[in-house]
């Protein structure tokens, strides 16, 4: 964490090249899982990219839905289980607040979770602040309180939704 602030992917427009974001996303995770000797299947692969399908947080029921074909039913476990790879290689985050998942723009390193979320169009930026994660620790600590891990999650409104854009 040397950087003081960094937030990505930033509240897009309407014309991003979100194709952009969806293939580095799993070059990355494609580099990572093979740095470390893992598997990134096919399955894991799919899961991978309809998390990242836009900026937006996605159930693993409404995964399930978009990974079913008229040949061939995936069941939730199956979901689930790349879920929980893909969240324990640091490559997606689940949000408690949502009950949801959102790929991680900082795969491979080490960071905060913190989200700004977007009540109205449920957008979502990533951010790696170290002066709220030192915010957090000096509370914490005078609490007598030792920190393991944690998340923020702010809910708000992006700006093209404060300036009624979407």
């Amino acid at each position: 964490m040397g950087r003081e602030t960094s937030i990505t992917p930033l509240f897009t427009e309407d014309e991003h090249d979100h194709g952009r974001c969806v293939n580095q996303a799993l070059s990355k995770a494609e580099a990572l899982c093979r740095q470390k000797g893992l598997r990134l299947t096919a399955l894991r692969r799919r899961v991978l990219e309809l998390v990242w399908d836009n900026h937006r947080p996605v159930g693993a029921y409404a995964l399930l839905e978009k990974m079913r074909d008229g040949s061939r039913q995936v069941a939730p476990t199956t979901v689930y289980r790349a879920l929980d790879f893909l969240q324990e290689q640091g490559l997606v985050h689940r949000l408690a607040s949502l009950n949801a998942f959102i790929g991680c723009s900082f795969p491979g390193a080490r960071h905060a979770e913190q989200f700004l979320i977007c009540t109205s169009c449920r957008q979502l930026a990533e951010l790696d602040d170290s002066r709220v994660t030192a915010a957090l620790n000096t509370s914490a600590e005078a609490s007598g309180f030792a920190i393991s891990s944690s998340t923020v999650e702010i809910m708000g409104l992006c700006p093209n939704c404060r300036e009624g854009r979407k």
